[in-house]
């Protein structure tokens, strides 16, 4: 377990809240399919993500323009169909801008 190693601020987080349906339905392929290809993206700085029942992923971006490209990947759109037709149940995105941030580690 690691956390994302964003860089310096201020940079966007993209907080993807999420409930499942009943089954996998080929989502675990399409989720490391879409992380593998989120990190290939322009302006991709890392992610983090949670799943107990609520599922949380926070995805980091260097502005808003990758943001939105990453939105229109012709791959990703098809996650996102997929996900609306099989895999949620119910989901929320919101975008934020990072302006400070700070670390604390346990030697």
């Amino acid at each position: 377990m690691s956390f994302a190693e964003t860089g310096e601020t201020p940079y966007y987080a993209v907080i993807f809240t999420s409930i499942r349906t009943d089954g996998d339905h080929g989502y675990a392929e399409m989720s490391e399919a879409m992380e593998a290809a989120a990190r290939k993206q322009a302006g991709f700085l890392g992610a983090e993500s949670v799943r107990d029942g609520l599922g949380i992923t926070v995805s980091y971006w260097r502005d808003l323009e990758s943001i939105a490209a990453w939105k229109a990947d012709a791959t990703h759109l098809i996650a996102q169909k997929l996900g609306r037709e099989k895999w949620y149940e119910q989901y929320v995105t919101r975008i934020c801008k990072v302006e400070r941030d700070y670390t604390f580690k346990r030697d």
